[in-house]
């Protein structure tokens, strides 16, 4: 019976079809994973229809929502399973999402394509895999970093959960038809020890990450400034069309930005265990003591957008900081207003150190799409990204980053010196954006329309 079960979905796989079109599958939040939705736009606007399957936790970008080739697809995040033993909760986890993505994908029109991110890769690779021989779908996995890398941060890599999920993936990743990659370390390695073949599709900024016209930075400004008290001006003054960045002239209708401003520093983070955000607050700690000593170096405030698990645990210690020439926000931006900020600030902060070594942090894309310079922590393949005294600066720890931002920001908002430097070489660098990258690379995979 087995037997004859293999056979018909491999019969079913030689009638592969489609009409064209490609389910694009992440078993996370489609608003917080931007390249499956730049992969979805860009079939879209090569005329496939694409079924962008996902949680529907936050919404994903309005470009996404109004494209009338992209159907959203929600699958429903299991929760109140915490019954048992943890190992069981995870069983029985898998089994559930297991049954239910398969249940969504068979549910589906055909497609042509299955196009899957991993990780998260337990159970989605499998299920894929399985959906892909009915429908005679091809499976292309988007490797953007390893499950069982991740997994090793909370377990350790000897965990028998870490070493069955590393079994898996390699397992698994073998029967994909073909595999992309974020970085040629990963590329190398992916085939050194699982030997699959992969090829590198770099992450690229969309075209809207740009640096921000003064008149949208200050409509940011002001419209932040309602629910987050460090966009307020320092001194308010009654009717005044002032930020604390930014300011409008009454007559002319021009903006601009003040002299004794401060400085603007971002970072975006998942609040994960693979970033440490105690090496900034660190860090700002020694800023503030530098000032206090008598450096002339401007107020800071810094933003510190995302969601995840960590989120309230940092806050926490935020709260007990007592800074007074520094102000610390977390705020969660409308997907459309987050390039909207990183092109409008000053210098941004990466704490993104990878589980593997062998993928980069996608912040930094968009912030050199934005011409933002960047301080991102060291890990093994950063330089395929970050060009240390070119285009930022590496730091290993919360003392290096401190001396870095001591530097950059003397004597700010002068156009002399490494920041404004950093900014000049990023804006005549020209780097691919993605739609240019993906025809280049992901295009000649799909072949033509059918």
């Amino acid at each position: 019976a087995v037997a004859a079960l293999l056979l018909l979905l491999l019969w079913r796989r030689r009638r592969a079809g489609g009409g064209g079109r490609v389910c694009v599958a992440v078993l996370g939040d489609l608003g917080r994973s931007p390249r499956m939705q730049y992969h979805a736009l860009a079939l879209a606007r090569h005329g496939r229809e694409v079924a962008l399957l996902g949680y529907l936790q936050t919404r994903p970008h309005r470009d996404v929502l109004r494209c009338e080739n992209i159907r959203l697809v929600p699958v429903a995040e299991l929760s109140g399973l915490r019954v048992g033993p943890k190992l069981l909760q995870y069983v029985l986890k898998v089994l559930v999402q297991s049954v239910q993505l398969l249940y969504t994908l068979l549910r589906m029109d055909q497609p042509s394509y299955i196009l899957l991110q991993n990780p998260p890769g337990l159970p989605s690779i499998a299920v894929a895999w399985v959906a892909g021989l009915w429908w005679g779908s091809k499976l292309i996995i988007d490797w953007h970093n390893y499950g069982y890398t991740i997994m090793s941060l909370s377990h350790g890599r000897s965990h028998p959960l870490v070493l069955i999920a590393k079994w898996y993936e390699k397992l698994f990743g073998r029967l994909s038809d073909y595999n992309l990659c974020v970085t040629d370390a990963m590329k190398k390695d992916l085939w050194v020890n699982f030997k699959i073949k992969a090829v590198t599709l770099y992450d690229k900024p969309a075209s809207y990450f740009k640096e921000t016209p003064l008149d949208l930075q200050h409509d940011l400004f002001m419209k932040l400034a309602k629910d987050y008290e460090p966009f307020k001006p320092r001194a308010a003054s009654p009717g005044a069309d002032r930020s604390a960045f930014t300011e409008r002239d009454g007559s002319s209708g021009s903006v601009e930005k003040p002299r004794g401003r401060p400085a603007l520093l971002i970072s975006s983070t998942s609040w994960t265990e693979d970033e440490d955000f105690s090496v900034l607050l660190r860090a700002l700690e020694d800023y503030e003591r530098f000032i206090e000593e008598g450096a002339k170096l401007p107020a800071l405030v810094c933003v510190i957008t995302g969601k995840g698990p960590l989120k309230d645990y940092y806050n926490g210690l935020i709260q007990n900081l007592h800074f007074r020439h520094i102000q610390i926000c977390t705020p969660w931006l409308e997907a459309e207003d987050y390039p909207l900020l990183l092109g409008s600030a000053d210098l941004g902060v990466c704490l993104h150190k990878s589980s593997s070594g062998l993928d980069l942090p996608m912040k930094v894309v968009d912030m050199f799409g934005c011409c933002l310079p960047v301080c991102a922590i060291h890990f093994e393949c950063l330089h395929e990204l970050v060009k240390h005294n070119e285009n930022g600066l590496i730091f290993r720890d919360s003392q290096e980053l401190a001396k870095q931002l001591k530097m950059l920001f003397l004597d700010f908002p002068s156009l002399e010196g490494k920041l404004p430097s950093f900014r000049e070489n990023l804006r005549v660098s020209r780097q691919l954006r993605w739609d240019q990258s993906w025809d280049q690379t992901v295009l000649p995979l799909l072949g033509n329309k059918e």
